[in-house]
């Protein structure tokens, strides 16, 4: 009885930690009742991809359209003559919709013709539905066109169209090529704080979205005096990869985007919020974050509310349920198996399965729902699988040594040599990061069960050994660990300092793309003052933190290795 209330207990206490880290959270001022301004439209779905040339039916954009009526007053398009696009304007005017339609420019002049041609033809041809046109996003930002190329694209709408002319980009270009703010007839400005070279924390966000717009503003008016300003894009993502203080999650895009617009409103700022919809094809370029700025998800199901409290996990108990279910079923199973072992330490085996169980359904779906393709899919699945036999390999010889007994060499020798494959690939994914990590998230959720299985092998083998305290150190190798000893201890012990390795080319990475980043040698000319901002962004970085530490626990069998292992009596 006493075996079966602890099982109880940890399962309760679980449950009461899953419901504390879940509590709904205050994200600010609700959204004043009524609709949005307006909304950046993309019309694609799971599996279709203007890149690949995959494009929603006309009833799929209508279905969109007819949804996103209901909450915002406009949309903004990208591309007018691609695929199915042209659609879209007599659908909005079906449901109410004003657009400010764009036309997408790239480094092909004949594709950029197609598209001028077309958002001219459009423009004309809907003038109740396209209130303002936008010729080129971001072109210049990506190098695709040269300031000169795009004024010439400009001037041509401007003689075809009567609705006012305006090119978007980033609030800088328009600060380094000034002389577009006397071409536009309106200037869109895209002020994204995740993305700026100095990442901006959510909780001040608002505020540098107000200290940009005022900036820009006092430059234009010395320029060309009382032209209108929208900010065209201006959204924060839900998941991916965290920049210096900039931490994406749900909780802080509901506490962006109800900012923004209490400053939007506070100010009588134009806005546009980026975006309606969550756009998975996005991933190819940006990663998971890409993916995830969307008010709905790719299903067109609420990401979050925009009055009352915010859920990061709103679906936290059905999501942890398996885990807690798989629990006690494998309690029931190892009753007898337990026995043997004083009540602490069956009690503590029993947290690490629970724990570890757990972490293996967060992990699954975490990388389930972050995957936006087939291949990524199967990616997922086979992680989520070796996870979990790693994670079950751990426990048993974890058992094992609380119970002292023999080792399987067999199953040993398996889980030394997936260990030693997956510290490769750690080397990789590290080395990636620290070469081009832009838009790469850290591996953390990726190696969670293989570091969690580690941590409570290691523990177990601590509690258990039968040597001084300050030797039972020694015990954390790899082939004390594993119960199988290599011929090769000194090429493992180097892989694990190579592990090691990539930390230092981890940090010194991240801090050099901060480093060298255009806006912050603009505004730190200083080499010192630079530098230790981008330490400090680097360094403060708790995505990059948790990595380190994963990193720190897998080296750690590997390092320990001696080239003779001796028996500790």
């Amino acid at each position: 009885m006493k075996y079966y209330s602890s099982v109880l207990f940890i399962s309760f206490s679980v449950l009461l930690l899953s419901w504390l880290f879940n509590l709904p959270q205050s994200v600010g001022i609700d959204v004043p009742q009524g609709k949005l301004n307006s909304l950046s439209y993309a019309p694609f779905r799971e599996g279709q991809s203007p890149m690949d040339g995959k494009f929603p039916s006309k009833q799929e954009i209508e279905q969109d359209l007819h949804l996103l009526s209901k909450q915002t007053h406009s949309i903004r398009t990208y591309a007018s003559a691609e695929g199915t696009m042209p659609e879209i304007p007599a659908l909005a005017r079906k449901y109410g919709l004003t657009m400010i339609q764009g036309a997408w420019l790239g480094g092909i002049k004949k594709g950029n013709e197609l598209e001028i041609n077309e958002l001219i033809r459009s423009a004309n041809a809907n003038p109740d539905v396209v209130k303002r046109v936008i010729v080129g996003n971001e072109v210049l930002l990506r190098g695709d066109l040269k300031p000169e190329a795009l004024i010439e694209y400009i001037r041509a709408v401007k003689r075809e169209v009567k609705q006012p002319v305006s090119y978007a980009d980033v609030w800088s270009m328009y600060m380094k090529y000034p002389e577009l703010i006397k071409e536009v007839d309106y200037i869109t400005i895209h002020i994204l704080p995740y993305w700026e070279d100095e990442p901006i924390a959510v909780e001040v966000a608002p505020k540098h979205i107000e200290k940009i717009y005022q900036h820009v503003q006092k430059e234009a008016e010395s320029i060309a005096p009382n032209k209108p300003i929208l900010i065209g894009e201006s959204g924060w993502p839900s998941a991916g990869k965290q920049r210096g203080w900039a931490v994406p999650s749900v909780i802080n895009e509901a506490k962006f985007i109800r900012g923004l617009i209490q400053v939007a409103n506070a100010n009588q700022f134009d806005y546009n919020i980026v975006e309606a919809i969550n756009q998975p094809w996005k991933s190819e370029l940006e990663g998971v974050v890409g993916a995830n700025w969307g008010l709905l998800s790719v299903d067109r199901e609420q990401v979050f509310p925009l009055t009352g409290l915010v859920y990061e996990d709103p679906d936290w108990l059905i999501n942890i349920a398996p885990a807690l279910v798989i629990f006690l079923l494998l309690a029931v199973a190892m009753r007898q198996a337990l026995y043997p072992l004083p009540d602490w330490q069956a009690v503590l085996w029993l947290v690490l399965v629970q724990v570890l169980l757990v972490a293996w359904v967060k992990q699954s779906q975490f990388l389930w729902v972050t995957s936006y393709s087939d291949w990524q899919r199967g990616f997922a699945v086979l992680v989520s699988l070796i996870s979990l036999a790693m994670a079950a390999v751990a426990l048993y010889r974890s058992y094992q040594v609380l119970t002292g007994a023999a080792v399987n060499a067999e199953l040993a020798k398996y889980f030394q040599s997936m260990y030693l494959l997956a510290i490769g690939f750690a080397i990789y994914k590290t080395l990636c990061l620290a070469i081009n990590g832009r838009y790469i998230s850290y591996p953390t959720v990726t190696y969670l069960l293989l570091v969690g299985g580690m941590l409570s092998l290691m523990l177990c083998t601590w509690v258990a050994a039968k040597v001084e305290h300050k030797q039972r150190w020694r015990l954390l190798n790899l082939t004390a660990l594993t119960g199988f000893a290599s011929t090769k201890p000194e090429q493992q012990k180097l892989l694990g300092y190579c592990l090691l390795a990539t930390v230092l080319a981890l940090i010194v990475g991240e801090t050099w793309a901060f480093f060298i980043s255009r806006d912050l040698v603009a505004d730190y000319p200083n080499t010192i003052n630079r530098l230790g901002l981008a330490l400090i962004f680097t360094l403060t970085n708790s995505q990059l933190l948790l990595w380190v530490a994963s990193i720190a626990v897998l080296s750690t069998p590997l390092v320990l290795l001696e080239a003779k292992q001796g028996k500790l009596k």
